[in-house]
C-alpha cells in the first residue's frame, strides 16, 4: 500500500471534489432560492438534476472503463465537470432569475455526466490497484472517508464562500475539478500485473453482465438499495436541517455550516473507522452494517417525537455514525465479491444507486416537510428499516471468508462473495 500512497491520495481527491461540487449547494439554497426568486422545490431539482444525469451516465462510464481503462475515462470526465461548473457561472454572471435558473440546469446536467465517470470509477479502481483483500477494505475505507470528509467540509465552505457572492461556490468547481485531473494525470499508474483483457462486444459484454446478476443478484440488488437508502437519508436530513435552520432558527452562513456538519463529522470518523476494521472479514462487513442501518433507524424515530433543534442535530448525528459505518462495508463487499473485467460497471450500477438516493433525497424532503415532522421523520426510520432487513437476510457472507494462509490472492470468486440463501441446483 505504501508504494501506492500518491496513487491513492490522487483518488481520494475525487470523491472529495466531486461531493464539494455537489454537496457545497446544501447550505446556500435557500440563497439561490431568494437570488432567482424560485420555489423550494425547484432550487431542490439542481440537487435531483446532478443526481438524475450521474443515473443515466454511469453505467456508461462503467462499461466504458472496463473497456478502454479506468484513467482513460476519469480524466475526460473531471473536464466535462469543470465546464458544467463554468457554465453555471457564466449564467449566475450574465443572467438573471428564470433564464439563469434554466442555464444553471443545464450547467449542472453536465456535472452530472462528468461526475458519472469519475468517483464510481474510484472504487473499481483500487480494486484493480492492489491484489490483497485486506488492503482493498482499508484503501476503500480512506476512498469513503474522502466522501464523507466533502460532506463535512462542503457546507462550511459553501457557506462562506456564500457569504462573498452567492454563486461563488459554481466558481470553485472548474478550479477544483483541474487540480483533480492534474493528480490523477500526474500521480496514478497503471496497476501492476494487469492483464490485457479481449475486448469483447457490446453484445458480448451485456450478456456477461445478466449472467453475474443472475448469478449473484440477490445479494446485489440488497447492497444497491442499502447504498441508495443511506444517501437518500443523508442528503434528505441536510436538506431538511438546512432549510430549517434559516427559516426556524435565523442562522445563516458560516455559523450554519458548521451546525451542518458535526453529523457529516460524525459520519466522516464513523466511516474511516469502519473502514481500518473490517480488513477481509466479511462476517464483520454484514454485522457492522446492519449494526449501522439499526442505529440510523432508532436515530430516526426518536428524532421524530422532538422537535427540539439540539436533541435533533444530536440524533441525526448518531444517524450519520450509523451511515458511516455501513458505507466502507457495502463499498467492500461488492468491490470484492465482482472479476476485475465487470468490476467498473456492477459498481458503476451501485454507485447509480446512490446517486439514486442523493436524487430523491431533497425534492421527497420538501414535500414531507408540509406534511409534518413525525412523518417526515417517520418516513426516514421506515427506509432505514428496510435497508436493516435488507442487510440482515440478503447478504449473508460465504463460512470460509478467510481461507488458508498465503491462499487469499488465489481463492475461488465463489469462495470470495457475499452468498445469498442457498439456490437449488439447476
Amino acid at each position: 500500500m505504501k508504494d501506492r500512497k500518491w496513487d491513492l491520495a490522487a483518488l481520494a481527491s475525487i470523491p472529495l471534489i466531486m461531493t464539494l461540487g455537489n454537496s457545497m449547494l446544501l447550505p446556500i439554497l435557500p440563497q439561490i432560492s431568494r437570488e432567482l426568486k424560485i420555489s423550494s422545490f425547484q432550487v431542490s431539482m439542481l440537487i435531483t438534476l446532478y443526481g438524475l444525469m450521474a443515473i443515466l451516465m454511469i453505467p456508461v462510464a462503467g462499461y466504458l472503463s472496463d473497456r478502454y481503462g479506468r484513467k482513460k475515462v476519469i480524466l475526460p470526465s473531471l473536464l466535462i465537470a469543470a465546464a458544467g461548473g463554468a457554465v453555471c457561472v457564466a449564467a449566475a454572471w450574465f443572467t438573471e432569475g428564470l433564464t439563469a435558473y434554466w442555464i444553471i440546469l443545464g450547467g449542472r446536467v453536465l456535472q452530472g455526466i462528468g461526475a458519472a465517470g469519475a468517483f464510481p470509477i474510484v472504487l473499481p479502481f483500487v480494486g484493480d490497484l492492489f491484489k490483497d483483500e485486506k488492503v482493498v477494505s482499508k484503501s476503500l475505507g480512506l476512498i469513503e472517508t474522502s466522501n464523507t470528509f466533502g460532506k463535512v467540509l462542503s457546507p462550511i465552505l459553501g457557506a462562506y464562500l456564500g457569504l462573498l457572492l452567492w454563486y461563488a461556490p459554481f466558481i470553485a468547481i472548474p478550479v477544483l475539478c483541474v487540480i483533480s485531473f492534474l493528480l490523477v494525470l500526474f500521480l496514478v499508474r497503471k496497476p501492476e500485473e494487469q492483464e490485457e483483457t479481449e475486448k469483447t462486444s457490446v453484445r458480448q459484454f451485456l450478456s456477461g453482465i445478466a449472467d453475474s446478476l443472475r448469478q449473484h443478484g440477490r445479494w446485489l440488488y440488497a447492497i444497491f438499495a442499502i447504498g441508495g437508502i443511506c444517501m437518500f437519508v443523508t442528503f434528505g436530513v441536510l436538506f431538511y436541517l438546512s432549510e430549517t435552520l434559516e427559516a426556524k432558527y435565523n442562522l445563516h452562513g458560516a455559523m450554519k455550516g458548521f451546525v451542518l456538519a458535526i453529523p457529516l463529522a460524525l459520519l466522516c470518523l464513523s466511516s474511516f473507522g469502519s473502514g481500518k476494521i473490517i480488513g477481509q472479514n466479511k462476517s464483520m462487513m454484514k454485522w457492522l452494517g446492519f449494526s449501522g442501518m439499526v442505529l440510523l433507524t432508532a436515530a430516526m424515530v426518536i428524532a421524530g417525537f422532538s422537535k427540539s433543534i439540539y436533541m435533533i442535530i444530536g440524533f441525526l448525528s448518531l444517524g450519520g455514525i450509523g451511515i458511516g459505518a455501513a458505507l466502507p462495508c457495502l463499498d467492500a463487499l461488492i468491490t470484492e465479491g465482482i472479476e476485475q473485467e465487470k468490476r467498473g460497471t456492477i459498481t458503476s450500477l451501485y454507485s447509480s444507486m446512490r446517486f439514486i438516493g442523493v436524487s430523491l433525497g431533497p425534492p421527497v424532503v420538501s414535500l414531507l416537510m408540509t406534511r409534518g415532522h413525525w412523518v417526515l421523520f417517520g418516513t426516514m426510520a421506515g427506509v432505514g428499516a428496510v435497508g436493516g432487513l435488507l442487510t440482515l437476510f440478503a447478504v449473508t457472507p460465504s463460512k470460509g471468508e478467510k481461507g488458508e494462509k498465503g491462499q487469499s490472492g488465489s481463492k475461488r470468486l465463489s469462495e470470495r462473495i457475499p452468498q445469498i440463501w442457498p439456490q437449488r441446483a439447476r
